[in-house]
């Protein structure tokens, strides 16, 4: 519900305050209409190229200010936390990964990480995979980033700034592809740990291509931070404080941005990230720069956790990536095959020429799934939007009994009119890009 004034003709003797429910946009056209009313109301979206997909904005505008925000949400919904409920607990793995699909493997990990709090296995899981999901999770933070940078230079006219960014991001993608047999939607993570080790030569690939990055990066600041193109269209836009973020439940670089170093993987440490030195990025400008200027510094963190779990998976050597226990891990390990996809013969010989047992074991764990006790739980991360949460219920069964992710995203964006109202038009497209929001996580 919102509050504006109307004036009203001369004869009368002051202004009169009206009050306005929200509606569709026949309904809001149709009001403005009726109290002819010399205001304009915008539909910019679903499927305006700077909504980040499919997100539907109604402004009203007064010439060339925003007076008043609408956001319309839903446009994406695939049902994922229901469909859930009819899956099994590692089959969620892949639908979780479908959510935030920009930074996908971070999905994955704040669920596995539930999960394994429900069924009492976070502290059996292997070292070595505690270390590979910190490294996939720092560059995801990395991609997810680089998207958000790239994707605003290019809305503010700068193709250019995109094509940057894209670059490195690239780089990060063909880790993944090398690693997981997918660029996005990975599915890497399983509760008790991975679906497979790092590739051979995968830690030398991706030292060789390390220092290129780095400059990438550079080149991006370089290009942008500086620049007083760039500086007048963030800096002092879009102002949000800490007071509204705390109120509004907004984590993540908006909320760093404002001064406050909120970040879990401090706070809360999972994953060994207690073992790895990093600082927290924060600024005090409130604005769009700051924002922005928080991601471009958390990167250059990210590239220094990266370089100390190459460091560590060196040195500890090959072993174990998946908890030591027959009713969750699987007979064999996956592997990928010469195609990039499916099974490699050696996983199916392992599995064929064990005994009958053990490939009745491995097709009922398949097919049904492993039990988690009953209970619930609530376990979150510093996912690279903000605080990404979830909330997991068992019945004791092979499926969750119901799944539920606190996705920042979708609180982010309640942050819009307070962003753009009293604003122009050419702000909204600033303001909504410095929130990054991915719909996909928003509609689930």
């Amino acid at each position: 519900m919102s509050r504006f004034r109307a004036t009203l003709p001369d004869d009368l003797a002051a202004a009169a305050e009206f009050v306005a429910t929200g509606g569709d946009w026949d309904e809001i056209t149709q009001e403005l209409v009726r109290r002819k009313e010399e205001r304009v109301v915008v539909n910019m979206g679903p499927q305006h190229p700077s909504t980040h997909g499919v997100l539907r904005l109604i402004l009203e505008m007064d010439g060339e200010t925003v007076t008043e925000t609408r956001l319309g949400l839903g446009y994406l919904h695939s049902g994922i936390e229901k469909t859930m409920e009819y899956r099994t607990w590692v089959q969620g793995s892949a639908l979780s990964t479908r959510m935030d699909y920009v930074a996908s493997i971070m999905n994955e990990a704040a669920y596995c990480l539930a999960v394994e709090k429900l069924a009492r296995l976070t502290d059996r899981i292997p070292d070595r995979a505690q270390v590979i999901r910190v490294l996939m999770m720092e560059l995801a933070r990395i991609s997810s980033h680089l998207v958000c940078l790239g994707s605003a230079g290019n809305e503010l006219g700068g193709t250019t700034l995109m094509t940057i960014a894209f670059r490195e991001r690239e780089q990060v993608l063909r880790f993944f592809e090398m690693v997981t047999g997918q660029r996005m939607n990975n599915a890497y993570f399983r509760p008790g740990g991975l679906s497979q080790d790092l590739p051979d030569g995968a830690l030398e690939w991706l030292k060789g291509v390390y220092p290129s990055m780095v400059r990438g990066m550079n080149d991006f600041d370089n290009m942008v931070m500086a620049n007083p193109i760039w500086r007048a269209r963030t800096v002092g836009i879009g102002v949000l404080n800490l007071a509204a973020c705390m109120a509004l439940g907004i984590t993540g670089p908006m909320l760093r941005a404002t001064g406050l170093p909120l970040d879990l993987r401090k706070d809360r440490p999972y994953s060994g990230y207690e073992n790895y030195e990093f600082d927290v990025c924060t600024v005090d400008t409130a604005d769009v720069y700051g924002r922005y200027l928080v991601r471009s510094n958390e990167m250059r963190q990210s590239m220094k956790i990266v370089a100390q779990c190459v460091d560590k998976l060196e040195a500890m050597g090959p072993g174990p990536v998946m908890v030591d226990d027959p009713s969750i891990a699987w007979p064999a390990q996956l592997e990928i095959g010469s195609d990039g996809q499916g099974q490699s013969p050696e996983h199916v010989k392992q599995i064929m020429s064990q005994s009958m047992e053990s490939l009745i074991h491995h097709f009922k764990l398949v097919s049904e799934g492993f039990r988690v006790p009953a209970g619930q739980v609530f376990h979150a991360i510093e996912h690279a939007k903000g605080v990404y949460g979830v909330h997991a219920v068992s019945d004791g069964g092979t499926r969750p009994y119901r799944v539920h992710m606190r996705e920042p995203s979708y609180n982010n964006l309640q942050s819009m009119a307070l962003l753009c109202n009293g604003g122009t038009i050419s702000d909204v497209v600033v303001c909504l890009a410095s929130i990054d929001p991915v719909m996909g996580g928003v509609d689930r």
